[in-house]
């Protein structure tokens, strides 16, 4: 199909100029193809990870294996979704920052994205992608449907500024099965959106 820009255009997610190699916390949300409830389910406000969603898991806690300049803090994988914060440290100087990464409103430009946008090795982008590609092979091998999709074409990432917000933000992800018949990403509130 040849490429016509009226109909093949996505916009992106990410904030415009802001350089995701920089050393910070970075709240991420990623969601399965379609929300499809495909790792498992909550019972009780926990939880059940079925083979898919141990997949998830195992890869997500796999990420400072890959990216050694990446620490993981709190996460969860629900049935469609997965929220995980990811720390990135200066690797520049070798030295982590505190957590969170505060930046009194200047918004750093990353050198390394053209203006076509390709992404800088060990970016936050780049361990995504490097997570939703290892989890789909994974999961596809499992269930001999190779090519199959997982995961929606992007996700949602939140900079995370100040300790408020990262406290916020560990609490919602700690007790999100807890509000899962509430989540906007739960198979039955999907029509209110």
């Amino acid at each position: 199909m040849k490429y016509n820009p009226h109909k093949h255009h996505r916009c992106s997610l990410r904030l415009k100029g802001y350089d995701y190699s920089a050393a910070g916390a970075y709240f991420i949300t990623i969601c399965t193809f379609q929300r499809r409830c495909l790792f498992g389910q909550v019972v009780n406000g926990e939880m059940q990870l079925n083979e898919f969603g141990q997949i998830a898991t195992e890869c997500w806690q796999a990420i400072p294996e890959h990216f050694s300049h990446i620490e993981l803090d709190e996460y969860i994988v629900m049935p469609n979704h997965v929220h995980g914060i990811l720390v990135a440290q200066d690797t520049r100087r070798g030295i982590a920052v505190q957590c969170p990464y505060t930046n009194p409103g200047n918004v750093p430009q990353n050198p390394y994205i053209s203006v076509f946008g390709k992404m800088s090795p060990g970016s936050i982008p780049a361990v995504v992608r490097s997570y939703k590609y290892a989890t789909t092979k994974r999961i596809n091998i499992l269930r001999d449907a190779v090519g199959t999709p997982v995961w929606q074409r992007n996700y949602y990432d939140h900079i995370i500024r100040n300790e408020r917000s990262l406290q916020h933000i560990r609490y919602y992800t700690t007790n999100n099965p807890l509000t899962w018949a509430d989540d906007q990403l739960h198979p039955c509130n999907l029509s209110k959106w």
